[in-house]
C-alpha cells in the first residue's frame, strides 16, 4: 500500500503556482468628484483616447467662425466704426453701394444671410458693407435703422437712393433694388454719401432697441 502511494505521488503533478494580483490600471483609479455623484464616476472610465478626441471636437467647433463672419468674396466688408463707413462710401465711387444692418442676435438676419451671400457672389461689381448695429448704435439712429435686417443703397453723387428693411421671405426686393439702380450710368460729381445727415456728431439722448423684421 505504502509503494502505491509513493508511486502516485511521483506521477501527480505538480500544484499549479498562485499568480500575484495584477495591478490596477492606473486610469481606471475613480476619484469621483461628490458634487457630480455619478456622471463623474461614470466620466472617470472613459479611455484616454476618447476622451481627447471629445477636446479636440469642442476645440474645433469653438474655432469655426460665427455665422456673420463668414464673407462672400472680396466685394463684402465689415465696418466697425462711423468713420470706415464714411470712407468706405467715398472710396466706392461711381458702384452701387448695398449696406446691410444687421444684429448677431436677430433670427431674420441669420436666415437671410446665406441668400445674401449667393447675391454677392452673383454680382462682384457691387460692394456689399455689412454694419453691427449694436457696435454701431448712434451711427444707426441716425441713419433711422428701426428694424433689422435693413437694407440701404447708395450710388456716387446720387447719394441714399432707396431704404428698407427686408426678411427671407421678401428677398426679391432686394433683387428687384438691384435692377433699378445697379444700371450703366456716370454721375456727375463726387459721391454724397449719407448727404447732410451728421453721422460723427453726439449720441442721441434717447435710444430704442432695434427689432428683428418678421419672416
Amino acid at each position: 500500500m505504502a509503494d502505491a502511494c509513493f508511486r502516485l505521488s511521483l506521477v501527480a503533478p505538480p500544484p499549479t503556482p498562485l499568480l500575484p494580483p495584477r495591478p490596477h490600471s492606473p486610469r481606471l483609479k475613480v476619484s469621483p468628484d461628490p458634487r457630480l455623484g455619478a456622471a463623474s464616476a461614470a466620466l472617470a472610465f472613459l479611455p484616454r483616447r476618447l476622451a481627447r478626441f471629445k477636446v479636440h471636437a469642442v476645440v474645433a467647433e469653438d474655432e469655426r467662425p460665427k455665422w456673420w463672419e463668414k464673407s462672400a468674396g472680396p466685394n463684402m466688408i465689415d465696418v466697425h466704426s462711423t468713420e470706415e463707413f464714411i470712407h468706405a462710401l467715398s472710396e466706392a465711387g461711381d458702384k452701387l453701394v448695398i449696406v446691410e444692418f444687421y444684429g448677431t442676435w436677430c433670427a431674420s438676419c441669420r436666415a437671410l444671410y446665406p441668400k445674401l451671400c449667393r447675391t454677392v457672389e452673383e454680382h462682384p461689381d457691387i460692394l456689399f458693407i455689412k454694419v453691427n448695429f449694436d457696435e454701431n448704435k448712434p451711427m444707426c439712429k441716425r441713419l433711422n435703422v428701426r428694424v433689422l435686417p435693413y437694407f440701404h443703397f447708395y450710388r456716387g453723387a446720387d447719394g441714399l437712393l432707396e431704404s428698407f428693411s427686408c426678411s427671407l421671405a421678401k428677398f426679391q426686393k432686394i433683387k428687384d433694388a438691384i435692377a433699378m439702380h445697379n444700371t450703366d450710368r456716370c454721375s456727375i460729381g463726387p459721391p454724397t454719401g449719407v448727404g447732410d445727415i451728421d453721422l460723427l456728431g453726439r449720441s442721441p439722448s434717447q435710444e430704442k432697441p432695434a427689432e428683428a423684421a418678421s419672416r
